[in-house]
């Protein structure tokens, strides 16, 4: 039997619920019990850095979305962005440049290409030891807490484990075939899928050690594994359970926090988005079947975002 969804997700791809996927899922879960000893037994002890919550991003030519951006992050929590810019043509600079005067913004020029991991990778080697906490999310990623209203109080929970996986809320184009960029996006958009997305992204707690030799750790910004006492031990998602080699767990449909993945926006920008490369894939697999698909799963409105809006609007008209 294939499924492309469950009680709680829509999968990134269909699973065929055999008896080879309940043999995987009865050896996960045995595994994941010895992961909640382990750090119930002993995690690093948390130490005082210079910023507590950052992101470390990389973007090419997201200058018009880079100001809401920053903004609503800040708004939730975040102290600090290591910004890596791919080969950008736009006027990105004019945007960031008071950022990084107030030292609110790190910009590393980074012209690799499909260098996602390698500036993360890279990010991770030069910039852990100033934050407890780094997350990898894209700029058309906006993170939300839900249950709590600040980013820091969420995550100060999950200190005994080495990373916190945050799934997304997928947002389509909600009707927009072009639309003023200048607008904003949290006001734009609110047409979402009707579940989360099994995919998500995370924050790396870095009192863990961070190994990025490891299989586990090929697509770090999606499921990052730390390493204590010489166990690599996976991230750990918003109820508690280890998401682990595809297993992903949840006790209610009630998220505390979630990733608003605005990845279409309007039609037109997802186009001009898909005709501009990746920095992660070399053939792009965005294509309109792509779209379509991530389309047809939106059948619900979600606001959870606006109690966030008006500081962030305030902020954005005395700009």
């Amino acid at each position: 039997m294939q499924k492309s969804e469950n009680k709680y997700f829509i999968f990134d791809r269909p699973k065929k619920y055999n008896f080879k996927f309940f043999l995987k899922y009865v050896c996960i879960t045995i595994l994941n019990f010895f992961y909640h000893v382990w750090v119930r037994i002993g995690s690093p002890k948390e130490t005082s850095k210079t910023y507590t919550v950052s992101i470390c991003a990389i973007f090419k030519n997201e200058g018009p979305y880079l100001f809401e951006w920053i903004e609503f992050c800040r708004t939730i929590g975040i102290d600090h962005f290591y910004l890596y810019n791919n080969n950008s043509t736009d006027d990105f600079l004019n945007v960031l440049q008071p950022y990084i005067e107030s030292k609110v913004v790190t910009l590393i020029d980074w012209p690799q290409r499909q260098g996602q991991i390698a500036a993360y990778q890279d990010c991770i080697k030069n910039f852990s030891s100033e934050t407890n906490w780094l997350g990898f999310i894209d700029i058309d990623e906006f993170i939300v807490p839900i249950h709590d209203n600040n980013i820091k109080t969420y995550l100060k929970k999950f200190s005994r484990y080495p990373s916190v996986k945050l799934y997304w809320q997928v947002f389509g184009t909600s009707g927009y075939v072009e639309r003023n960029i200048k607008s904003s996006i949290l006001s734009d958009f609110i047409v979402c899928w009707r579940k989360h997305d099994e995919v998500g992204k995370c924050f790396y707690n870095t009192a863990f050690k961070f190994k990025p030799n490891i299989p586990q750790n090929k697509g770090l910004h999606h499921s990052l594994w730390g390493t204590h006492n010489g166990i690599n031990i996976p991230p750990v998602n918003c109820f508690g359970a280890f998401s682990n080699r595809g297993i992903e767990k949840a006790t209610t449909s009630d998220f505390p926090i979630q990733v608003n993945h605005y990845f279409t926006k309007s039609f037109n920008e997802y186009i001009q988005k898909t005709s501009k490369g990746d920095v992660y894939y070399k053939k792009n697999p965005h294509t309109l079947a792509y779209f379509y698909r991530h389309e047809m799963y939106c059948g619900k409105v979600d606001y959870s975002a606006y109690k966030y809006l008006l500081k962030v609007k305030q902020v954005l008209m005395e700009k």
